[in-house]
């Protein structure tokens, strides 16, 4: 890189490549109706499901996005990084690991399924290492664990979070596998026992509303070690994002996370309200929101954009090449 004038011109060139390649894609599966989205939740079930988006947004802020890009949805599961990342900052690495493990599972993400220790869950990107990690939440009552909560999403989305109500009662009156799920870890000694509580703010975090640009801006966030890339707020600390990008990597896709890593190859979370948010270190988030969903819970157009846009810029950790990492003058 010689001079700034270059810079720009390849950080100009660059944009519209990604610009040119995400309307592309957006055009090629609008019309897709493969899968459906997830009925066990009701409000879900009712969510419109030719909704889709592509967004991204790179360290420094600069946001790229299309389709229905501001159209409001539940994180669900992606939620989890989040939470994840809260509970390594207030209690430390080991405390967190001997409550949740980091294997990957090739169980459904509510399986009802603990890691071959019986005293703890199997890892913190499905529901039984999720709720444990939700049960580490800090606070003496449930009002205090939501702000611990709202406060931390805040720092993540610069705005307080709204939390869609409808869908909140909807997985309340219907989680008792979550019950289920809570109340053998409460037998294992792996959470408290103040397990409705705990589930309640669980039902909560997931039930948070955001949008496609919020996911790529979050993805950005971890992407920057920490660092938000609008506000330069560090929301997170520099050594808890490493663990975040590597369960994100082995585990962020539910059963369907080594067909991922092989074929993308990025860190990841997907949730079932059908966002997916994409990992690049160093260099951005990029984020998909699609409501139709596949067997294993993860959006069917999120899946095919991010393998194409895997193809189209080499984004695979493990590719030498990495062209969206050099200028294209080059």
């Amino acid at each position: 890189m010689s001079d700034g004038s270059i810079d720009h011109y390849d950080r100009a060139a660059q944009r519209a490549w990604f610009e040119q390649v995400i309307g592309d894609l957006h055009e090629r599966f609008a019309d897709l109706t493969e899968g459906e989205p997830a009925s066990y939740i009701p409000e879900l079930a009712q969510v419109d499901p030719d909704k889709f988006a592509i967004a991204a947004m790179t360290v420094d802020g600069v946001e790229l996005s299309v389709g229905d890009a501001h159209h409001d949805f539940t994180i669900q599961s992606v939620s989890k990084l989040l939470l994840y990342g809260l509970a390594l900052e207030t209690h430390g690495r080991d405390a967190v690991l001997a409550k949740v493990g980091v294997a990957p599972t090739g169980n459904a993400f509510n399986s009802i399924a603990l890691d071959e220790d019986p005293s703890r869950a199997p890892n913190p990107m499905v529901n039984a290492g999720a709720i444990a990690i939700t049960d580490l939440v800090a606070g003496d009552d449930l009002d205090a664990r939501v702000e611990n909560v709202r406060a931390m999403y805040h720092r993540y989305l610069g705005r307080l979070p709204e939390v869609d109500q409808a869908v909140w009662a909807s997985e309340r009156a219907t989680g008792n596998h979550n019950r289920a799920i809570a109340y053998l870890m409460l037998s294992e000694g792996i959470i408290t026992d103040r397990v409705e509580e705990t589930l309640d703010l669980y039902f909560a975090q997931c039930s948070v509303r955001v949008d496609a640009v919020d996911l790529a801006m979050i993805a950005a966030t971890i992407a920057n070690h920490g660092v938000h890339p609008l506000t330069g707020e560090q929301v997170v600390r520099r050594d808890v994002t490493r663990d975040q990008l590597t369960v994100a990597l082995t585990c962020g896709m539910y059963d369907y996370a080594g067909e991922w890593a092989y074929s993308v190859g990025i860190p990841a979370k997907s949730g079932v309200g059908g966002g997916i948010l994409g990992i690049l270190p160093g260099v951005g988030g990029i984020a998909v929101f699609s409501p139709r969903l596949d067997d294993h819970g993860n959006s069917v157009r999120g899946l095919r954009v991010f393998e194409e846009l895997a193809k189209e810029f080499e984004l695979h950790v493990f590719d030498p090449s990495r062209p969206w990492r050099r200028p294209l003058s080059d």
